[in-house]
């Protein structure tokens, strides 16, 4: 299947420019593009359930492919937390999720954790397309690194053997788990 435009259903900068240096043959747009600024809400129970959400929402409403990303990090030493509200971990945005984070851990001496995403690309008649992706590593125990977005400076990846805050936008894009699921979706397409 060729696409020529995707809309990405997110305001998140980071993620949109992730999702444009992997998918460099279609043209990509934000929703912010076309002048839709609402929060769509993330009801679901998983990644792939508020990924699907989001992307129908954006591909009925302008009757163009929607892609979505739901991704989060998961802990093990905190059960997998915090998961699907790792946006929303700490209600005091990304820095604040931050130090929440290294909060919870300071006497959790399992720090192994990794990144997860669902992708789901919706096309205006309906069909759905998903990918799935994870990224391993451990939680540090002070930031490391300026790069990236979100928990990047608090995650050391196995892949890169470095934090994801050290690692290049290049790096990072080749292991990440939004990759991985957009890599997976693609071959499904």
């Amino acid at each position: 299947m060729k696409l020529e435009k995707i809309v990405v259903a997110s305001s998140n900068e980071g993620k949109i420019a992730e999702i444009k240096s992997i998918f460099t043959d279609v043209e990509i747009i934000s929703m912010q593009e076309l002048g839709f600024t609402d929060e769509i809400d993330e009801t679901g129970k998983s990644f792939k359930e508020n990924a699907k959400i989001k992307a129908e929402t954006i591909a009925k409403k302008f009757s163009l492919p929607a892609l979505s990303d739901d991704s989060g990090l998961c802990v093990d030493g905190l059960n997998g937390a915090p998961g699907i509200y790792s946006a929303r971990f700490s209600g005091e945005g990304p820095a604040g999720n931050r130090k929440l984070l290294l909060k919870r851990m300071e006497h959790v001496y399992d720090r192994r954790a990794h990144f997860e995403s669902a992708v789901c690309l919706c096309l205006p008649d309906g069909k759905t397309y998903f990918g799935q992706g994870k990224t391993y590593g451990r939680i540090l125990f002070e930031e490391i690194g300026t790069n990236g977005f979100g928990y990047d400076c608090l995650f050391y990846s196995d892949d890169l053997k470095k934090s994801f805050g050290l690692a290049t936008e290049e790096e990072k894009n080749g292991v990440s788990h939004r990759y991985r699921a957009l890599a997976d979706l693609r071959s499904k397409l």
